[in-house]
């Protein structure tokens, strides 16, 4: 799989190759195309079609990646300057583009079901990421509208990717569906997890600053049960904290310090872990495999993550 990333990125011109380089020193855990495999060898094994779809899977992420910290405004990621601080916005946003181009053309030599995954996962996770922007800085935004942008923008892909596992390793219509649902609720967990980590995690284990969300305006699900639950005076407060002109880990700590006194930071380490049991429950009806086991494992991972 990074051997046909790698070709695609080297198939190119210098200039392109060059900034190209960069996304292979940032490389992270590559989680969903591992969750892909990991499904397919849970529904009977592994192909060639695995590998192939892995890397679209990837690569699509990374695309993400790529125009999030440009939107986001963000200068690291996986302990390494991201693209948009070293070359631009321009250039981070177009290797984003060049990046999506190349999954295209992989998409053409895929069966039609499965290349009908990827794109209506692409879809939905681009609509997650604009209905968040829609969002930002709204007090009022409940618990409900928070899962289902997360749903879209970060669990669409997880749950693509674990259905075409399943379906390219020629599971029955029964099996894909668990494997997607199996997807869908470990991705709203990463998520919930990923959110609690920028507001109690540290630099150095996060790969990015933390308190990101907060400069953007984002409302995550500690700061949405708060405000759900908080006196009249203590959202004020809150609220002035999240709007200070300058961002600073102490500003950080002290708004952690708050959740965490509320209640809300707890709150959201047991709704991920209530996903997590969802998403183990999902894969009763497999047979009992190495696969299976290492996905029900990769879910429990999940929620350690806010440890």
């Amino acid at each position: 799989m990074r051997a046909l990333i790698e070709r695609e990125l080297s198939d190119c011109s210098k200039p392109v190759r060059d900034l190209a380089g960069h996304i292979g020193a940032g490389r992270g855990k590559m989680i969903r195309p591992g969750l892909l495999l990991l499904s397919g060898l849970a529904c009977g094994g592994i192909t060639g079609k695995h590998i192939h779809t892995a890397a679209i899977i990837e690569m699509i992420h990374s695309a993400t990646l790529l125009h999030d910290d440009v939107v986001d405004e963000g200068d690291i990621r996986r302990g390494v300057a991201t693209l948009n601080k070293l070359r631009g916005n321009e250039s981070a946003v177009l290797l984003g583009d060049f990046l999506l181009s190349r999954v295209f053309r992989l998409c053409t030599g895929l069966e039609p079901p499965a290349a009908r995954t990827i794109a209506s996962a692409a879809v939905q996770t681009c609509e997650g990421e604009l209905r968040q922007i829609a969002q930002r800085s709204n007090w009022r935004l409940s618990e409900s509208q928070y899962l289902e942008i997360i749903a879209e923008k970060t669990a669409a892909l997880f749950s693509g990717a674990c259905s075409l596992g399943a379906m390219l390793a020629g599971g029955n219509g029964r099996q894909v569906k668990m494997l997607a649902d199996y997807g869908c609720k470990t991705g709203i967990a990463f998520q919930i997890t990923d959110d609690l980590l920028d507001l109690t995690g540290e630099q150095a284990r996060t790969g990015k600053p933390i308190g990101n969300d907060l400069v953007c305006g984002k409302l995550t699900l500690p700061l949405i049960h708060f405000f759900s639950s908080a006196g009249k005076k203590e959202k004020a407060d809150v609220i002035r904290l999240i709007d200070h002109p300058r961002s600073s880990s102490k500003r950080v700590f002290s708004l952690s310090k708050i959740l965490r006194e509320h209640g809300s930071i707890d709150y959201a380490q047991r709704r991920a872990a209530g996903f997590v049991k969802q998403a183990i429950r999902s894969l009763a009806g497999l047979k009992d495999s190495d696969g299976k086991d290492a996905l029900v494992e990769t879910a429990r991972i999940v929620a350690r993550r806010t440890v």
